[in-house]
């Protein structure tokens, strides 16, 4: 299968910062063949006239619990405690795995309306998201959130399950699924189950996807439990000994910094989590000036509310604008390269996140041709700050075209949508408890 896209510009998110006008972009087979001069012998099966859009790598959102589509709205201007035991892990108490997979259904659609190529989730009965994933064409880092309680505290199957998951759907879909292990964090799992953990991520060559860091009450009681920042408690529990994610990562000494850098533990930013659950931000010049790898993510929708990856790409260098009082803060195309390759390396996908030749043809075109897209002074500026998810036209994934113009290629919407509005309802009509409680 080939894929030519004629007279279209080309942001390749390159080491140089090229921009390419007006040129050719050949993808053949899952990978781009050419970006300007074409081959001689090109016939392609499928022409796009790129006239009046851009071309840019697919985003790729480094952290996320797709399936929480199902509780977006549900828990409405709480702080962070409550708004897990009162609302979220009450919810939960009801939830089914057909409930996760017409949520990861649902997430889906939105994410690749949104120019999404790729998803790192972290949440339950993960065989249902993995078949999302293979029915949509999207690729993703998947794992089954563990809090090593023993019992009912953990959702759908315990460690062993999540590993033999993870071993079942490694490489699945064409190579476009990795699986990875998931303790919830060091607030929850006791420190004997991270090192279990730990353990098996290291026999079994898998990495780690963790939430950590996430407020002062949990630095304040990291300390007092274990003598430790939560950051040098993961490390001494080994959590860092592999590759390993780690979300949010708002509450950092330097000495956490340079825990981070040494593991080359990579991080996922949500910053508009952090506004609406008013967890406070983080200056992330540290994290960038050790050489840490930060990637973005929309969070899950119970406390984003979207999982659009163009309203984050906006939005994260505005906090940090904000926050630190430096307009010169994620400054040009940073914002893209952490949405791109960044959360492309943290997801384990080498091969994505760049345009060019011999690599994935994972990418996104956006329609310029709006009244916010004019006048252009600088491309790069209005794509970050200006242009919106909505403006997205076209999603490419291992060179397969998944959405075209408004219309989702591979999943069937409309079913989705009012399957997952009528279950999403009917499972908090049924949440009677929480299944856990949040002491940070």
């Amino acid at each position: 299968m080939s894929l030519l896209i004629k007279n279209i510009d080309v942001l390749p998110l390159d080491a140089a910062g090229t921009l390419h006008r007006g040129t050719n972009l050949l993808i053949e087979g899952k990978t781009i063949r050419a970006i300007g001069d074409l081959p001689p012998d090109t016939h392609a099966d499928e022409v796009i006239d790129g006239y009046n859009h851009l071309a840019v790598p697919g985003f790729f959102n480094a952290h996320c619990h797709s399936s929480m589509t199902f509780e977006r709205g549900w828990a409405e201007d709480l702080p962070l405690d409550r708004w897990f035991n009162e609302r979220i892990w009450v919810a939960e108490s009801a939830l089914t795995a057909d409930d996760v997979y017409w949520g990861a259904a649902l997430a889906a659609c939105e994410m690749i309306r949104a120019g999404c190529v790729a998803f790192n989730d972290h949440y339950f009965y993960m065989d249902r998201v993995a078949e999302v994933v293979e029915q949509s064409g999207l690729k993703a880092t998947l794992t089954w959130c563990q809090f090593g309680l023993g019992g009912d505290q953990e959702i759908g199957t315990d460690l062993r399950g999540a590993l033999a998951f993870a071993e079942r759907w490694q490489g699945q879909a064409e190579g476009r699924i990795r699986t990875v292990l998931g303790p919830h964090s060091p607030y929850v799992c006791p420190p004997e189950f991270l090192r279990e953990v730990s353990a098996l991520a290291r026999d079994h060559q898998l990495p780690i996807h963790i939430h950590l860091s996430e407020s002062p009450e949990q630095m304040e009681n990291s300390l007092k439990q274990h003598g430790r920042t939560p950051t040098a408690h993961l490390e001494a529990c080994g959590v860092f000994a592999g590759e390993c994610v780690v979300a949010h990562a708002l509450y950092l000494t330097p000495d956490d910094v340079a825990i981070l850098a040494r593991h080359s533990v990579h991080v996922a930013h949500c910053p508009i989590t952090y506004m609406k659950l008013a967890m406070g931000i983080s200056d992330l010049t540290p994290l960038f000036d050790a050489g840490v790898n930060v990637a973005l993510g929309t969070d899950g929708p119970g406390s984003n509310s979207d999982l659009d990856m163009k309203a984050v790409i906006r939005f994260a260098p505005l906090l940090q604008k904000y926050h630190t009082r430096r307009a010169e803060a994620l400054p040009g195309d940073w914002p893209l390269r952490l949405a791109t390759v960044n959360g492309a390396r943290a997801m384990g996908f080498s091969q994505s996140g760049e345009l060019a030749v011999g690599r994935a043809a994972d990418l996104t075109l956006f329609n310029l041709d709006q009244p916010h897209l004019y006048p252009r002074h600088d491309l790069v500026a209005n794509l970050i700050h200006s242009a919106r998810g909505s403006d997205v036209s076209h999603v490419i994934v291992d060179g397969q075209l998944i959405y075209r113009n408004g219309e989702l290629l591979t999943l069937d919407e409309d079913r989705i949508k009012a399957e997952a509005d009528r279950r999403a309802r009917h499972m908090v009509s049924q949440a009677t408890h929480t299944v856990r409680e949040y002491r940070g």
